[in-house]
């Protein structure tokens, strides 16, 4: 089954097995064994051979290999810790053993190799468009204005005056008490009216500024 997985693509995904055991993040896969970490503080490595591999549905990577197993034959003791792992040839077949750097192989004086997975962060920047509101406030300005307006007015004046010619009689009588008489005259008033029209335009305009920030993380 471990030969259909595309091993490239399981780099920083789970790795479980049997009985859904966490096994950690696969962080390398080497010739013949997949590298995993478990943990943040107490880390606990894993170096699990592919041929346990039993399948891979893009997320998990799931071993045939127990919990207990992993811990007793394929995991190093710690943060400082690592798994060796060696591949041999021995009669035309592949003997695979994992080992911690406190176990010794008095039969082999061969040097092992072994890859040490290093990590780090890295950081990612990206920018995205937030909008926000500008505000424009309007007040209301009240100011006095003295204006100078002609107003016409009629005015009554009494003048008196003989009659020409011979005496005119009438038929009136004299008056016996005091009479009023209303004669209309006219005036002009003024009347005040306030009517808005638009004095002047304010145009308000937006333009991209660039600047430049830091960022400590």
């Amino acid at each position: 089954m471990s030969s259909h997985i595309d091993w490239s693509d399981v780099i920083k995904k789970e790795a479980r097995g049997l009985n859904d055991a966490d096994f950690g993040e696969v962080q390398e896969v080497t010739t013949n064994f997949v590298i995993s970490q478990k943990g943040l503080i107490d880390i606990e490595t894993f170096g699990i051979p592919k041929e346990k591999a039993e399948s891979y549905d893009g997320s998990v990577l799931r071993f045939g290999v127990s919990e207990d197993e992993a811990l007793s034959k394929y995991r190093g003791d710690g943060e400082e810790d690592y798994i060796e792992m060696i591949s041999q040839k021995e009669d035309d077949s592949t003997i695979d053993r994992v080992k911690t750097p406190l176990q010794s192989t008095q039969d082999d004086e061969t040097i092992d190799s072994t890859t040490v997975p290093l990590m780090e962060e890295k950081i990612e920047v990206s920018k995205h468009i937030e909008e926000v509101t500008a505000t424009i406030v309007k007040n209301p300005m009240t100011e006095t204005k003295i204006i100078e307006v002609p107003v016409t007015h009629e005015e009554i004046s009494i003048e008196r005056r003989k009659t020409s010619g011979e005496q005119a009689f009438t038929d009136q009588k004299p008056v016996t008490r005091t009479e009023e008489i209303e004669i209309p005259v006219k005036r002009e008033e003024i009347d005040v009216n306030k009517r808005p029209y638009i004095k002047e335009e304010v145009i308000v305009k937006k333009k991209p500024v660039t600047e430049t920030r830091e960022i400590t993380q």
